[in-house]
């Protein structure tokens, strides 16, 4: 009988096949929307493993999101099951963190150290740094920290920051010296708490791999290399990728799509993958057949694509898989309105019209969060429940921040600034309030923790239920009567206990599903290796069963629904108003084609499309991009040339 692994191999294209076999070089897969990338991965990696069960090397997969991640460990684990240990699939700074947690003493890094990834706790550090030179730096210099993230994510340090920034135009050295001494005094404060922030993981890695011993043992003991949405790389990830392969490893697999480069504005480039084939000496395989979208839709997706000159014409345009059939005017339509609103409440009426059952299928895509949020409150009004898909950095409930805060407490006993968000959000739920200095010097005089000064006080005063429940168990914890895992469950039932909170509801949705991935992606954790697990993943919560899901475009890519509508197509929306001044042929321009190109390949079925005549009372015309794909406006529908007219 053969295995799952043989059977889905079975199931490949031929030129999928040659992908997933390949034997020996460097790879770069060009795969269009719907080409089935990601089982071209997950086959590569049990290939990899199964032709090698008795072998230690392990494979290195790197995507961009804990989903995908999670996504592909789950396929790896179903098609070779007992090896899927030697898989290690994550996310870039996931992997970086990994790196530093084993090897970053070598650059003063202790393992245990935090990761700040919310903008909220940078900005503290540096408040809290620039506080300690206050002589020297004005109170402006506190709106620095985009300048010192901008300098981390292209790799410049402390020491170069200031010559770096004097040489490029319109800088001052006066400008420059400043910068570059806030720059400093953040670092050092971020030594001082054993930290570092979200860019930090990055550039620390790319500093530890300036090693050659340490290059040369990521090499070996990771022989293949699989790089997810290549074209998604920003600047330091591909130099970190470079730097690791220092000039002779050449077993690395990519998987990119020039079409969809999206995030130029984050670091991405649409000349990365041409600057990896020659990095790399890669061989290149295209991937052209779309087997999720209808037909019409792949024509409409190819006609917009190709007025995008930067495009490379070597590039192969997709194929459907799918075969033509007699409603294949029903597969795009462009709806006309009057104005926004009219927009929203027509679309709402007819996503309200649907099958319940198709409402969960369905999306609506905009370029801005403002449409999605006159769309929800239009599905609302139908009630038709909606969810707005966004990263969430932090839980929004004070519960939640609360407990989170509790255990990084338990982490790191001396840690202040987070004893400080543990006082000011268990307050916000339960009247108590307590000094944070006054606790603090009772710490100190009585020889204990911060924590257990806290729970202390927290136990003599008059609290209700749940309060007075959860405060027992930190209490048992600090006393050394519980462990973590016993505590946490206690107070997440108690929590429960609050019908009322939505928020609250939110987060702990969001909690049971971080901790089933968690669980999943590295097992039984320290608590630790938990909240940095915690800390690098997105807190948004489960939808909504039968919610209708509303995202921006850059939000929906990597996502595939039965149903997508496209909201606001007109000029200066989408495309935008900066790229729409920047004019035909421009770099933002093209990149906003781009997106609209990958809106309209999230269908499996059905694309509406709609735009209006009038936003915020502004006239606008219709985005050029209907016209590109073949829209004429014959009538208020908006007729496809060469579709049937329903």
């Amino acid at each position: 009988m053969a295995t799952i692994l043989e059977s889905t191999l079975h199931e490949l294209s031929a030129i999928q096949r040659r992908a997933v076999e390949w034997e020996d070089g460097s790879l770069l897969v060009l795969a269009g929307p719907g080409s089935g990338k990601t089982r071209v991965l997950t086959c590569r990696v049990a290939q990899l493993l199964d032709r090698s069960p008795d072998e230690r090397f392990r494979v290195l997969a790197l995507t961009f999101t804990n989903k995908a991640a999670h996504e592909m460990s789950s396929r790896v684990t179903t098609l070779t099951p007992g090896l899927e240990e030697r898989a290690d699939i994550q996310t870039f700074h996931g992997f970086c963190a990994q790196v530093l947690r084993q090897h970053g003493v070598h650059l003063g890094i202790r393992p245990d150290f935090a990761i700040y990834s919310r903008r909220t706790d940078c900005q503290a550090v540096l408040e809290d740094a620039l506080g300690r030179d206050r002589p020297h730096l004005p109170g402006e210099d506190r709106r620095l920290l985009p300048r010192i993230n901008a300098l981390k994510a292209r790799l410049v340090g402390t020491d170069d920051a200031e010559q770096w920034m004097a040489n490029r135009s319109g800088v001052s050295r006066q400008d420059a010296g400043r910068v570059a001494r806030a720059y400093r005094l953040y670092e050092d404060e971020l030594r001082r708490a054993n930290a570092l922030d979200y860019n930090s993981l990055i550039f620390e890695a790319y500093k530890l791999f300036g090693f050659p011993a340490m290059a040369r043992h990521y090499q070996t003991v990771y022989r293949h290399w699989l790089i997810d949405e290549f074209q998604d790389t920003n600047g330091a990830q591909y130099e970190l990728l470079r730097r690791m392969a220092g000039q002779g490893y050449r077993q690395v697999f990519a998987v990119a799509d020039d079409d969809q480069t999206i995030y130029e504005w984050n670091g991405a480039s649409v000349r990365r993958i041409s600057t990896l084939v020659k990095d790399f000496d890669c061989e290149v395989v295209q991937l052209p057949t779309n087997y999720r979208c209808p037909p019409r839709i792949v024509e409409a997706a190819n006609r917009l694509v190709v007025y995008n000159v930067r495009r490379d014409k070597s590039k192969q345009l997709a194929e459907p898989a799918q075969q033509s059939h007699s409603i294949e005017d029903r597969q795009i339509r462009c709806r006309m309105f009057a104005t926004d609103q009219d927009e929203v409440a027509g679309i709402a009426s007819e996503i309200a019209s649907q099958d319940i059952a198709d409402r969960r299928h369905t999306v609506v895509l905009a370029r801005t969060r403002a449409l999605l949020e006159s769309m929800r409150q239009a599905l609302e009004e139908e009630s038709v429940p909606a969810t707005i898909l966004t990263r969430r950095d932090d839980f929004v409930s004070p519960q939640m921040r609360w407990l989170v805060a509790c255990l990084k407490q338990i982490n790191r006993p001396l840690d202040r600034r987070n004893m400080v968000t543990l006082v000011e959000t268990f307050s916000s739920f339960s009247p108590m309030s307590l000094d944070v200095d006054d606790l603090m010097a009772r710490s100190a005089a009585e020889g204990v923790t911060f924590l257990s000064v806290w729970a202390d006080m927290a136990q003599s005063a008059d609290l209700s239920s749940p309060a007075t429940e959860i405060v027992a168990s930190i209490s048992g914890l600090t006393a050394g009567e519980m462990k973590p895992a016993s505590a946490i469950k206690q107070i997440l039932g108690h929590l429960r206990s609050d019908e009322f909170d939505e928020d609250l509801k939110d987060d702990l949705s969001a909690w049971q599903r971080l901790s089933s991935e968690i669980r999943t992606a590295i097992g039984r954790a320290s608590l630790d290796r938990f909240l940095q697990e915690l800390e690098l993943r997105s807190k948004e919560p489960v939808p909504a069963p039968g919610a209708v899901s509303l995202a921006t475009i850059h939000g929906a890519k990597g996502l595939e629904f039965d149903i997508v509508y496209v909201i606001g197509l007109v000029e200066e929306i989408l495309p935008s108003w900066h790229s729409v001044k920047k004019g035909d042929g421009s770099a933002a321009l093209e990149e906003e084609r781009r997106g609209c190109f990958v809106a309209i390949t999230r269908t499996k079925q059905r694309l509406i499309l709609s735009w209006a005549r009038q936003y915020r009372g502004w006239g606008k015309q219709p985005s050029r991009f209907l016209g590109e794909m073949g829209f004429t406006n014959d009538d208020s529908r908006g007729a496809l040339r060469g579709a049937h007219s329903r």
